[in-house]
This record gives structure tokens, C-alpha cells and sequence, in this order.
């Protein structure tokens, strides 16, 4: 059936919409329920129209099927945004604030939650080679996405958006030139071997895993904007017991601890950029 005509708003319930994610749930572990209901019927939205699927229930009846189709639709579901120091205030908050304490750690943990395609992980990774850290530094880089994953793990990215890469690195308070961290190559460059070295790439899902280790700095942005209040409070107490005594939580600046029962348990070290320190 040619479905080419087939409207670009499609009418369901909310109903219907919990009943799709629960079976997406039970099918492939994959727990979208909390996500921002305007986020989600977005991107399910933007997903059929691309592929010309005229209902829910006929997407529900293709994912279950196939599950090849079933990864791109992650792809879509999944958030994958991101650059290079991306936010550079951001980044130099981190070097002025937080990068100082970091150093009285012999051993430093970090988790990069939310990792996406690996842009912000090799920015950390840069940021921790010029403070001298990074070589007693363990980074875990996480998504849901295996595919953003594997992208990650590559280190390997468009030449076209090494200039703006560029600047965010300058603005940031780059050291040395962004150009010394990576080798180009035809239309792509590639990230030194070196800043990958202590670098973890593994599947990790905020809304159903655990905690998985006591980390100094947990760094989570723009993500949780995606997640509804209950599973943004959810996924807050994971970072809280995730992180050891005065560990440093970074969030998004779109985002807030505001709502959640650990707001509390946190003290500003940059209100602007949303760093916090875990005070109990």
C-alpha cells in the first residue's frame, strides 16, 4: 500500500500511546513510559511520517516484527544533539571550578551519562589532557543509542564542523589548538588514540539500569528534559547515589534540581551552568 499521502499529524489517545510503549517495553527493554509525553509523540510523529506509517497500531504491529526496524526507531526516539564544547561557558566553568578538586582524587571517575555520538566525552577528555588529569582518569561514557555508541567509540566526525568545534574550544578556555587532538583524514577527522585510552563506551538506560559505581563527577546535559518529573526525580536519585561525598553532578542549563526530593542534598557551585556539589 502507498501510504505517500498519508497525513503528518496523527490522532491517538493517551491510552493508545501508554499501550505502544508498554509493548515496546515488554518486547526490547526499552522504557520510554516517563519520557516527555510532547517529546515522545513528536518523534513517534516525525518517525512515521518519514517512513509513511499511517497508524500507531501499524507501527506497533512493524516494530514488533522487525526489530532492525526497531533500531531506528531509537535512533529516532533517542536524543543524539550535541558538538563539541558545546555551551563554552560551560566547559570553563568546569576548568575554574570543579577540574581543581578533581585533582586531589589519586583516582578519578567520571560518567558521562547521556553520551550520545562522543563529541562532549572527547571534549571532557581534552579538558582533563590540559589540567594534567586525564591519565589518572576513568571516563564512562553511556547512551541508550548502541548506534550513537559505536559512533562514539570511533572518534571519527565530519571535517565541516571542525571550525565551529573550534570555536567553542577557544571560547572555553582552550589551551593549545583544538587541531592537535585530532588527524584529518578526507572528509573526516579523527580523535588522538591517547584521549581514548581511559575511556569506557558501554549501553547504559537512565530509566530502568542501576547505579553502577562511585563517581567524583557525573556530567548529564540536556537530557532530562526529555524525561517527565517522576523520572527526572527517578534519574537524580541515581546520580545521587552514584556519587561519592562532594562529587560534582553538571547538568544542562535548561534543567534544574528545583523539583526533586535530593535538591537538598546539593549545594551550587555554578548556578548558571546547573554544577552542583553532593553535600549529603
Amino acid at each position: 500500500m502507498d501510504f505517500s499521502s498519508a497525513p503528518n499529524t496523527f490522532q491517538y489517545s493517551q491510552e493508545e500511546l501508554r499501550s505502544f510503549l508498554d509493548a515496546i517495553k515488554f518486547m526490547y527493554g526499552y522504557d520510554f513510559t516517563d519520557y516527555a509525553e510532547a517529546s515522545v509523540k513528536r518523534r513517534i510523529m516525525n518517525f512515521m511520517n518519514v517512513h509513511k506509517i499511517p497508524s500507531l497500531q501499524d507501527l506497533s504491529r512493524i516494530l514488533l516484527k522487525d526489530e532492525t526496524v526497531f533500531e531506528t526507531f531509537i535512533q529516532e526516539l533517542s536524543v543524539t544533539v550535541t558538538e563539541m564544547f558545546r555551551d563554552p561557558t560551560f566547559y570553563k566553568s568546569l576548568r575554574e571550578n570543579v577540574m581543581v578538586r578533581l585533582a586531589t582524587y589519586p583516582i578519578i571517575k567520571i560518567w558521562i551519562a547521556g553520551c550520545a555520538t562522543g563529541e562532549e566525552v572527547y571534549s571532557i577528555a581534552i579538558l582533563l589532557k590540559e589540567e594534567g588529569l586525564l591519565e589518572r582518569s576513568i571516563i564512562y561514557a553511556t547512551d541508550i543509542n548502541q548506534k550513537s555508541i559505536q559512533i562514539a567509540k570511533e572518534g571519527l566526525y565530519g571535517v565541516d564542523n571542525m571550525k565551529a568545534y573550534t570555536a567553542n574550544y577557544n571560547n572555553a578556555g582552550g589551551k593549545h589548538s583544538l587541531s592537535e587532538y585530532y588527524i584529518s583524514k578526507y572528509n573526516s577527522v579523527m580523535f588522538d588514540k591517547s584521549l581514548k585510552q581511559n575511556i569506557v563506551f558501554s549501553p547504559h538506560n537512565l530509566t530502568v539500569d542501576k547505579s553502577f559505581n562511585e563517581f567524583q563527577l557525573i556530567v548529564c546535559r540536556n537530557v532530562l528534559i526529555y524525561f517527565n518529573q517522576q523520572l527526572q526525580n527517578k534519574v537524580i536519585n541515581l546520580f545521587h547515589d552514584s556519587l561519592c561525598s562532594f562529587g560534582f553532578l553538571a547538568l544542562g542549563s535548561k534543567e534544574s534540581l528545583l523539583f526533586t526530593d535530593k535538591k537538598s542534598s546539593f549545594e551550587d557551585v555554578d548556578r548558571k551552568e546547573r554544577i552542583f556539589m553532593k553535600i549529603k
